[in-house]
């Protein structure tokens, strides 16, 4: 802030106004031999007087006081001219003041009271010390400083690309070139997706998809199937080996190129082998809804066709127990059989998308339990006419991923869901409030796959996505199943691969067979106990994970289906 600076000023006579002014505001200097006569007071005694000393304010807060007063005596506003001192009157002699204003009296203000000369005083040394400090200098040197301007940060312009850039380098096959420099011809537009015709409902014929190149090798599968169906197979007596046996029966089974063969088109949903002894036939059905058959004895290309009879994923398949021409395939909306004999895909069972898996009632296989992704349960008769359920059950699942009937006791069933693990009686199904029999909890995610121990069903193994494996104990149906093992296994296949699902061999009550994420790339065997004990692997052959496996009935032979079609067959 720029405050004015004092200049020097001269007595001058001061206006009547100004007088007046002065003469009401300053009181009479004291004096010891004049009376005070104020009312009250005692004519001839000393009166008592009180003398006030006023400091001026600053200059920026009574400016307009100081203003007049420099008006008063000589000092104008901006632009006023100083007006002529007059001469000092003279006055009436006055009592004397104290010594602290004697100096004053002496500079020719004479005229001015004691009070006035002390005021002018103060502004003339307040005047004289912010004239020191030099403000006026030092604020213009900020204002300067403030109002420079400040240099402009100017960015860099990026380069702009050239027009006429040249062609990145590219070899010769991605710029379609031979190498002897000729250009090879404009490729075709790639074909749209394809679109697959949908399966009308009803019998399908069991013709081959590609009947018009191979109609004589595939007259030779359907007859090889027909004949090994015929053959009875040699009764066995179900039992389990010692475990030393059976571990070297493991260790005689092995991985040939001969025995690798692309059955379908897409990832591997689904399989079942044959119970033959003579021929070794597997059925492999994907996500398409293709059904593959492989002879896998025959080595020629002919050993393999593929059918269409499902428009979904084809989720499982079983040979029929009393009959192995008829091979029984389930999709999201229907159940077929496929009939060798009759060269026919029969239409068992029609739903809206639901179906999820099933499993035979009875030893003839004329009744099937069925579940269904809703997580509802159905009971078919294939001896009924008509494509309807006989009964569709609501077990409290959010979702049915498998069902599987008791080896012994056929009324018995478990299923597996979102997190649940049962076990029902058929007997006492009903559209509603049905109570399972045994409870197997302890899963704290989804359950891909349960099944009984095929013996007895004294156990059951589940694979959960908890990444364990876990063995039960269902000898007795209690309230809640103990678990016997808990193993911990890598169990997140992800979205490109077929899930999980632990399988017990037919051979051996205590042990069953699953697929694995580890490396190299196998398919492992566990003890119910939750002992590793074979891994079955060739790094040679077997570069991809096999989530769907299946064993022989009666011989040392285990296949593994993988995500592209592929099918692996471990053999003596």
């Amino acid at each position: 802030m720029a405050l004015p600076q004092a200049e020097t000023l001269e007595p001058e006579e001061p206006s009547p106004r100004t007088r007046q002014w002065m003469q009401e505001s300053t009181p009479p200097a004291p004096s010891e031999a004049r009376p005070s006569p104020g009312a009250g007071g005692r004519r001839g005694s000393p009166a008592r007087q009180l003398r006030v000393l006023l400091t001026p304010l600053a200059v920026a807060a009574r400016r307009l006081p100081q203003k007049r007063l420099l008006e008063a005596y000589g000092g104008g506003g901006p632009g006023e001219g100083k007006r002529p001192c007059p001469e000092p009157r003279p006055r009436a002699p006055e009592a004397e003041s104290d010594g602290s204003d004697s100096g004053e009296a002496a500079d020719g203000y004479s005229q001015l009271s004691a009070y006035e000369r002390k005021r002018l005083k103060n502004i003339t040394e307040n005047a004289k010390f912010f004239a020191a400090l030099k403000l006026h200098e030092s604020a213009a040197r900020l204002q300067q400083i403030a109002t420079k301007t400040q240099p402009q940060v100017t960015k860099r312009p990026k380069p702009k690309k050239a027009e006429d850039e040249g062609v990145l380098r590219r070899s010769r096959r991605l710029q379609r070139v031979e190498p002897s420099g000729i250009p090879m011809p404009a490729m075709a537009a790639p074909p749209e997706a394809e679109e697959y015709a949908q399966v009308p409902a009803g019998p399908l014929p069991m013709v081959p998809e590609d009947q018009t190149e191979n109609s004589k090798s595939a007259e030779d599968l359907l007859a090889t199937w027909m004949r090994i169906s015929e053959m009875k197979a040699n009764a066995k007596e179900k039992h389990t080996c010692d475990m030393k046996r059976y571990q070297d029966s493991l260790n005689s089974m092995v991985l040939s190129e001969e025995n690798i063969k692309k059955v379908v088109k897409y990832r591997v949903s689904a399989m079942a082998i044959h119970p033959s002894d003579s021929i070794v036939l597997v059925a492999a059905g994907d996500k398409s809804g293709q059904i593959g058959l492989w002879n896998v004895d025959c080595q020629s290309e002919g050993g393999a066709h593929v059918f269409v009879p499902h428009n979904y994923l084809v989720s499982c398949m079983h040979f029929s127990p009393c009959n192995p021409a008829h091979l029984l395939s389930l999709s999201s909306d229907t159940l077929r059989c496929g009939d060798v004999t009759r060269a026919v895909f029969d239409e068992v069972c029609r739903s809206e998308g639901s179906f999820s898996s099933f499993d035979f009632l009875e030893d003839n296989a004329c009744t099937a339990i069925v579940g269904q992704w809703e997580g509802d349960v159905a009971i078919v008769d294939r001896r009924t006419p008509g494509t309807s359920p006989e009964l569709s059950a609501d077990i409290g699942f959010q979702k049915t991923r498998t069902v599987h009937v008791h080896p012994a006791n056929k009324q018995y069933f478990v299923a597996a869901g979102a997190g649940d693990v049962c076990v029902y009686d058929v007997r006492h199904l009903k559209p509603k409030g049905n109570k399972p029999v045994s409870a197997l909890k302890g899963h704290t995610k989804s359950v891909a796959s349960a099944y009984f121990s095929p013996v007895t069903g004294n156990r059951v193994v589940t694979v959960c996505a908890d990444d364990k494996l876990r063995v039960y104990d269902t000898t007795s149906f209690s309230a809640t199943a103990a678990v016997l093992s808990a193993v911990r296994h890598n169990n997140n296949t992800g979205r490109w691969l077929t899930r999980f699902r632990a399988i017990w061999d037919p051979k051996q009550e205590d042990c069953f067979v699953v697929g694995s994420m580890a490396q190299p790339r196998q398919i492992e065997v566990y003890q119910d106990t939750g002992k590793l004990l074979h891994s079955f692997y060739n790094p040679d052959c077997l570069g991809s994970v096999c989530s769907i496996n299946v064993v022989h009935p009666s011989r040392n032979i285990l296949v593994g289906g993988n995500s592209s079609g592929r099918l692996h067959v471990f053999k003596e």
